[in-house]
């Protein structure tokens, strides 16, 4: 019994582990859906202006969470809300999983 509960529990957090990463978006769908993100966040999301944040290599869930926040009123932007608001729950996974899988100009500070 034992050994059935630790195979149960040890698949369980093995399939998670693999939805997690692998993750719902299809990435080139994204990519045809950012046209009008590219104005302010450039075209694969390292725009050159640093008044709008870079959204290429960001965590996916991180920008699924903005953009449904936007969409809900839970983050105050008029501008985002506006793009936002039209954006379907697919459309929102496909432009995280296009940006979150861009290579990022973000860096993270070497200690010294």
């Amino acid at each position: 019994m034992k050994a059935m509960l630790t195979l149960i529990a040890g698949s369980t957090l093995l399939l998670s582990q693999v939805g997690y990463t692998a993750g719902p978006g299809d990435a080139a769908a994204g990519e045809a859906k950012s046209a009008s993100c590219a104005a302010c966040h450039g075209p694969t999301g390292n725009g050159d202006n640093p008044t709008f944040p870079i959204l290429a290599g960001q965590y996916r869930d991180y920008l699924v969470q903005a953009l449904t926040d936007y969409k809900n009123g839970g983050r105050n932007n008029a501008i985002m809300k506006g793009f936002a608001t039209g954006l379907s729950k697919e459309d929102i996974l496909d432009l995280a999983a296009f940006y979150s899988s861009q290579e990022s100009s973000l860096q993270t500070p070497k200690a010294n």
